[in-house]
């Protein structure tokens, strides 16, 4: 299975009533990992771009848990463009993935749910950098 294919989306349950919606996330329940940091970006402009960069270790699960944003994932072969646009619906993204999250509304929150304690040695910034990192003799690594 590609790095790509292994990109999915996940449909949290709600559970609501005339008060409103409820969503539940729980790690190695919901989401496929122990939950080990949570961050959020928010009041980004429409034309910027977050992410650019690929992690070693670190999984993720993003959750647009406000407004709409896409997540574009690329594992040096294919890319692939996800939209989050409601509230109970997040993309896992495993590790060596690399990933550009843009087109964000006005009220946007984008969580972000991580496998791992920050590292910035772990991060690939450069794309070139990631795609001699994923490519060994012509073949991706999986």
């Amino acid at each position: 299975m590609s790095m790509i294919e292994k990109c999915r989306l996940i449909e949290f349950p709600q559970h609501g009533d005339e008060r409103g919606q409820l969503v539940i996330v729980e790690g190695n329940k919901d989401i496929p990992f122990d939950i080990k940091r949570v961050f959020y970006i928010y009041g980004s402009d429409k034309d910027v771009v977050r992410g650019r960069h690929a992690n070693y270790n670190s999984e993720f699960v993003l959750i647009n848990v406000s407004g709409t944003s896409k997540v574009k994932v690329d594992d040096g072969t294919s890319q692939r463009v996800f939209e989050l646009d409601r509230p109970h619906i997040g993309i896992y993204l495993p590790k060596l993935v690399w990933k550009d999250m843009y087109d964000f509304s006005p009220d946007s929150v984008l969580l972000c749910l991580s496998s791992e304690h920050y590292d910035d040695k772990e991060y690939i910034r450069s794309y070139e950098e990631y795609l001699r990192v994923v490519k060994v003799d012509g073949t991706q690594k999986d």
